[in-house]
């Protein structure tokens, strides 16, 4: 498996494992998270323009996708019930989906994102129990609260060296 840089002709792809991503929350419990079309193409775009949406390619299948930048994230300013590990420069994940679960798809992620950047942050919904699971079984600890720019809150975690 290989990471690179989603370019338009992987749109498709993606948003089809996006789409599979929220059928996947909906099964296991979570109602809430990513609701309607996002993330979807104007996200995916947006993240390419940045330099910052991400797959990972597995023998020519498409296998996940994800946004991955180093630098702050304005979402991540203030954490509510505890706090952050460092105030260190940090990089960010968020959006991953994966194809297939049980693979072991996420692990290569996070250990592709940490090789880039020591210090990492993520978040994700209350009701995410799966991806919980999948950041602590990584070494992501649980900080806190925050709030995105909707008011939504989610669960905060960070990784470090």
């Amino acid at each position: 498996m290989t990471v690179r840089e989603v370019t338009a002709a992987d749109i498709s792809a993606c948003n089809e494992i996006y789409e599979n991503a929220r059928l996947y929350m909906r099964r296991s419990g979570n109602l809430e998270q990513w609701a309607g079309v996002y993330p979807g193409t104007s996200d995916i775009k947006g993240d390419m323009a940045r330099g910052t949406s991400y797959l990972v390619d597995d023998g020519g299948e498409i296998v996940a996708v994800f946004h991955f930048h180093l630098g702050d994230d304005p979402t991540y300013g203030k954490i509510y019930g505890g706090e952050w590990k460092n105030p260190d420069p940090y990089g960010v994940i968020h959006r991953i989906a994966v194809k297939h679960h049980g693979r072991g798809i996420a692990d290569m992620i996070y250990g592709y994102c940490f090789a880039k950047c020591g210090n990492l942050k993520i978040d994700t919904h209350k009701d995410n129990t799966p991806m919980q699971r999948s950041l602590e079984k990584n070494g992501f600890e649980y900080c806190g609260i925050i709030h995105l720019a909707t008011g939504e809150e989610r669960m905060a975690y960070q990784k470090t060296r």
